[in-house]
C-alpha cells in the first residue's frame, strides 16, 4: 500500500542515514574528530531543512501552496474535480504519521548519538528543533483533513443544490415513489466510505442513538407534525416547541451535532454525512412547496434514515438534522399536510424491494 510504503521510506531512510553518519563518527580518524561537531550540525540542519521542505511539497501536493484550517475558500481557486481527494488524505494520514512517530524516533536516535555540535554557535539555537517540525505537521494534517472534507462536502452539495433548484416545487406531483436522487446521494457516500476506510483507520464506535424521557431507545419512526392543515403562528409554534425538545435530548445525553474531527473512518464519514444535511436543508429553506412537493420530501428523508445511519457513529445528531430538513421543508410550504403512515410505510416499503431486485439481478450476472 502507497500510505504504509511511505511511512516505512520516511522512518527507514531517516535510519539509514544516521547509521551512515555514526558509523562514521565512531571512526578513529583524527580529521574526523576535528570534524565531528561540524558532521553533527550537518546532520541536525540536514533533518530540520528535509522536515520544512517536506511540508512546504504536501501543500503542493494538496492543491495548494498555502491553506487555512478549516477555511471553505480554500478549493475555490481550483475546481473540485482536479485535486486527487484520495492523495490529500493520505497526506493528512502521513503528517499524524510523521509528527507522532517519525520525529520523536529521529529524536531519540539523534539524542543518542549526535547531540552536541555547536559550530553554529549559540546565537542560532539548536540545529534541529523537533517541537516546530511536529507542530507544523500537527498543523498540517489538520488542514488536509478539513480539506478533504471540504472537497467532498462540496461535491456532493452540487448535487443536493441541483435536486432542489432544477423543479417546480409550487407545481409538484403527488409522489409516487422515493426520487432517484436519493440513490445518487447514497452512491457518493459509499465511495466517500471506500475511499475513507481504505486509508483511515476506525476509531473506537460509539453509536449514540436517541431516547425517550425513560431512557429508551427509540428506533420507529415518528412524525412531528400534526396531520391537520396548520397556521403559520401554529407552524412556528409546533417547530419551536420541537427543537427545544430535541436540542434538550441532545444536552441531557451530552452530544453534539458537530464535534472535533478525528482521524478515523467513523470522524471523517460522520462530519461529512452531518455536514451534506445542513446544506441540504439549507437548499430547503431557499424553495416554496406545495403538498405535494413537502411530501416529497418527507418520503425522501424518512427513506434516507437507516442507509445514512450506516455511514456514521452518531444516530441522534443524524436523526436531529433529518427532523430539520422536514422542518424547514414544512415551514415553506403552503399547505404542510404530510403523507399518512400508511402511505409513506408503502412507498418505502416498494423503494426497498426495488433495490433488493436490481441488487439480485446485479448479482446474478
Amino acid at each position: 500500500m502507497a500510505l504504509e510504503g511511505s511511512k516505512k521510506a520516511v522512518i527507514q531512510g531517516s535510519m539509514d542515514l544516521l547509521l551512515e553518519f555514526r558509523q562514521l563518527l565512531d571512526g578513529d580518524l583524527e580529521l574526523l574528530a576535528k570534524l565531528r561537531d561540524l558532521i553533527i550540525d550537518w546532520v541536525q540542519e540536514g533533518f530540520q531543512d528535509f522536515f520544512q521542505k517536506l511540508y512546504g511539497h504536501f501543500l503542493l501536493l494538496s492543491g495548494r501552496s498555502n491553506i487555512t484550517n478549516q477555511d471553505s475558500s480554500i478549493t475555490d481557486s481550483i475546481p473540485v474535480d482536479k485535486i486527487q481527494t484520495g492523495l490529500v488524505l493520505v497526506l493528512a494520514q502521513l503528517s499524524v504519521f510523521i509528527e507522532q512517530s517519525a520525529i520523536p524516533r529521529i529524536t531519540e536516535e539523534i539524542a543518542a548519538s549526535f547531540s552536541g555540535g555547536g559550530v553554529r554557535g549559540y546565537e542560532h539555537g539548536p540545529a534541529f528543533v523537533p517541537g516546530e517540525i511536529c507542530r507544523l505537521f500537527r498543523s498540517a494534517g489538520e488542514k488536509f483533513l478539513h480539506l478533504y472534507i471540504n472537497l467532498k462536502t462540496q461535491k456532493i452539495s452540487i448535487l443536493l443544490k441541483k435536486r432542489f433548484t432544477t423543479p417546480n416545487w409550487i407545481k409538484h406531483k403527488e409522489p409516487r415513489e422515493v426520487h432517484m436522487f436519493v440513490d445518487l446521494l447514497l452512491q457518493e457516500l459509499e465511495a466517500v466510505a471506500v475511499e475513507v476506510r481504505q486509508i483511515l483507520p476506525r476509531g473506537i464506535i460509539r453509536r449514540h442513538r436517541h431516547s425517550d424521557s425513560t431512557g429508551s431507545t427509540n428506533s420507529s419512526r415518528s412524525n412531528p407534525m400534526r396531520e391537520d392543515k396548520l397556521t403559520r403562528s401554529n407552524t412556528q409554534r409546533a417547530r419551536s416547541q420541537f427543537l427545544e425538545s430535541h436540542l434538550a435530548k441532545l444536552f441531557e445525553q451530552k452530544m453534539e451535532i458537530f464535534t472535533k474531527v478525528e482521524y478515523t473512518q467513523e470522524s471523517v464519514l460522520s462530519t461529512i454525512v452531518k455536514l451534506c444535511l445542513k446544506s441540504l436543508q439549507e437548499f430547503v429553506r431557499l424553495q416554496t412547496f406545495n403538498r405535494s412537493g413537502f411530501q416529497q420530501i418527507q418520503l425522501d428523508i424518512e427513506f434516507l434514515k437507516n442507509p445514512l445511519k450506516e455511514f456514521v457513529d452518531d444516530e441522534a445528531a443524524i436523526d436531529f438534522l433529518l427532523k430539520e430538513v422536514i422542518s424547514a421543508s414544512h415551514e415553506r410550504c403552503l399547505d404542510p399536510i404530510p403523507l399518512e403512515p400508511p402511505i409513506l410505510d408503502k412507498l418505502i416499503n416498494a423503494k426497498l424491494a426495488k433495490n433488493r431486485e436490481l441488487s439480485s439481478n446485479s448479482h446474478s450476472r
